[in-house]
């Protein structure tokens, strides 16, 4: 089934978002670092205008949940949970890790990617996904996303296709490693999240506005708890 949906992301430097109604895809994406809060609800209403389509129209939100910016995440979160409130929709939060896994996989057709964001403070966010019978980017098996060090790399992704924003600062790494780098794919884009999302909607993996959870995979967030806070 097609869902008629809005997808938006917000996590890092680029801010991209998506509107699929009657089977059409409109479509935002820019780089624009600490501008997201200012410009995303503005860019919705465009897109809705453009996809000839108002909120209540479509079937419900797609949000990118992490791992990203502490900020980014939260503005994506809480932009999606407003607008699910005020029309009354379900949300689907979707990997910006999983969403550039699945933008190679559509547009360059590989079988198997590692994607990585580049974490600050000297770590990565990283996973490594195959491509699913369906054409769905799905993790490797018996492997998750995770947070680590450059040097504390597999060896099991020698060789492999990457994406994402890890390998210019890490690019010693992706050397070591041979990676075969798609420069082009360095940031989430939302509208490779709404395939991902679509299959969600179908099993019922939904949650409403007050249920949307972020994603950090980072326990510990980039900032220093004041004297006597928890």
């Amino acid at each position: 089934m097609t869902y008629n949906l809005l997808a938006l992301d917000a996590s890092t430097e680029a801010l991209s978002i998506a509107i699929q109604f009657n089977g059409q895809i409109v479509k935002h994406f820019e780089v624009c670092p600490q501008q997201h809060s200012q410009k995303v609800l503005p860019l919705v209403s465009e897109l809705l205008d453009k996809a000839g389509c108002k909120l209540q129209d479509l079937d419900g939100i797609v949000f990118g949940r992490g791992p990203g910016s502490f900020t980014g995440v939260r503005i994506s979160v809480a932009i999606a949970q407003g607008l699910a409130y005020g029309a009354n929709l379900p949300l689907v939060g979707v990997s910006t890790l999983q969403a550039m896994a699945q933008q190679a996989i559509d547009e360059k057709q590989v079988e198997s990617v590692v994607t990585g964001i580049d974490a600050r403070m000297g770590e990565i966010y990283f996973a490594h996904y195959r491509k699913s019978e369906k054409g769905l980017a799905e993790l490797s098996i018996d492997e998750n996303e995770v947070v680590c060090a450059p040097t504390d790399l597999p060896e099991s992704i020698k060789s492999l296709t990457a994406v994402g924003s890890a390998w210019e600062p890490y690019a010693e790494q992706a050397a070591d490693l041979n990676l075969d780098v798609i420069s082009e794919i360095t940031l989430p884009d939302a509208a490779y999240m709404l395939k991902i999302a679509e299959v969600e909607f179908d099993k019922g993996n939904t949650v409403q506005a007050a249920d949307a959870q972020p994603h950090y995979v980072r326990d510990t967030v980039t900032w220093k708890k004041l004297p006597g806070r928890e």
